[in-house]
This record gives structure tokens, sequence and C-alpha cells, in this order.
């Protein structure tokens, strides 16, 4: 009877041990499920990750820091963002900041209109139009680059009335000394 009472502790303690064990492996495994949950997803590819599209993005990323966002030709955030969809159209990134940079942008194409770059508000609205086609603001804009066209036509025909009246005034003055 003797061997009974000292395999007793030994089976608790072997039993603490394995149950312990249980505990931090279910333990373990819920932590990993919990955050594999909730961690954020990869989106691929990063800016200067030495990708084609982590290439793109880390221009674009220094575009938008720079407030390039649709103008100069070639090195702006729209064409940047619009090369990296090229690549990989589900890329994340360049869908949020195109999305992100779309008002802006829109102020950057209404302030060339207003100072007469008609055919650069031309370009930029183009670009804006590639991101978002039926975008009610874009059609207000292509409106109103439309209306300063018709004026910058007028005056041109308003100017070249003038300079032919001038000519024309010009000629009847000399042909009154021959």
């Amino acid at each position: 009877m003797s061997s009974n009472p000292s395999t007793a502790p030994r089976r608790g303690g072997l039993l603490f041990v394995v149950l312990a064990a249980v505990v931090a492996i279910a333990g373990g495994a819920f932590w990993y499920a919990h955050a594999s949950i909730s961690a954020p997803k990869s989106v691929g590819h990063t800016a200067n990750d030495g990708s084609d599209v982590g290439v793109m993005l880390g221009l674009a990323d220094t575009a938008y820091q720079q407030k390039n966002l649709v103008a100069p030709v070639g090195s702006n955030v729209y064409e940047f963002y619009a090369s990296v969809l090229q690549l990989d159209p589900d890329n994340s990134i360049a869908i949020q900041r195109l999305k992100d940079a779309f008002k802006p942008a829109c102020d950057v194409v209404e302030n060339t209109i207003n100072s007469g770059d008609l055919d650069e508000a031309q370009r930029e609205l183009y670009l804006l139009r590639l991101y978002d086609p039926h975008n009610y603001k874009l059609a207000l804009l292509g409106s109103v680059l439309d209306a300063q066209r018709v004026i910058e036509r007028r005056a041109h025909e308003a100017e070249a009335a003038r300079i032919q009246s001038q000519q024309a005034a010009a000629n009847g003055q000399a042909n009154r000394y021959y």
C-alpha cells in the first residue's frame, strides 16, 4: 500500500503539468487566431519596394508631397497612380490616394481655367476624367472650360475686327492722298 500514496502526488503533478500545457497551447492558438483576423491585410506592394508598382508608388508619393496633382506633364499624382493601376488594377493604395487627391485636383483645374491656360486645363481635366468619367464636378469644370473658350474666341474675333477696321481706315486715308 505504500506505493499508492507515493504515485498519487506524481499523478496529480503530472496532471497539473499536462493541464497547464493544454491551457498554454489553447491560449496561444486563440491569440494567433485573433491576431491573424485583426491584422491589416498586406497590400502587396509598398513605395520603393523595388517592383515596378513600388517605384511608381514612390514617385506618386513624391509628387503628392510636392503638390503636383495634375501637373507637370508626366510627373504628377494622377499619371503615376494611373500607371500603378495599369500594373495592379486592385492596388488599394493607388485607389485611395486618387480618391483623396480628387477634390484638390479639381481645385487646381479650376485655377488653371481661371488663369487662362485653357489647353493645360483641358489636359488636366482629361486626367481627372480618366479617374472618374461621370463625376458632376468634372462636368461643371468642362462647362466652365467651354465657356472660357467661347469668351476667348469672341475676344480674338473682336480684336481681329478692330485690326481690320484700323487697316481699312488706314487704306481709306492712303487712297485719299493718291
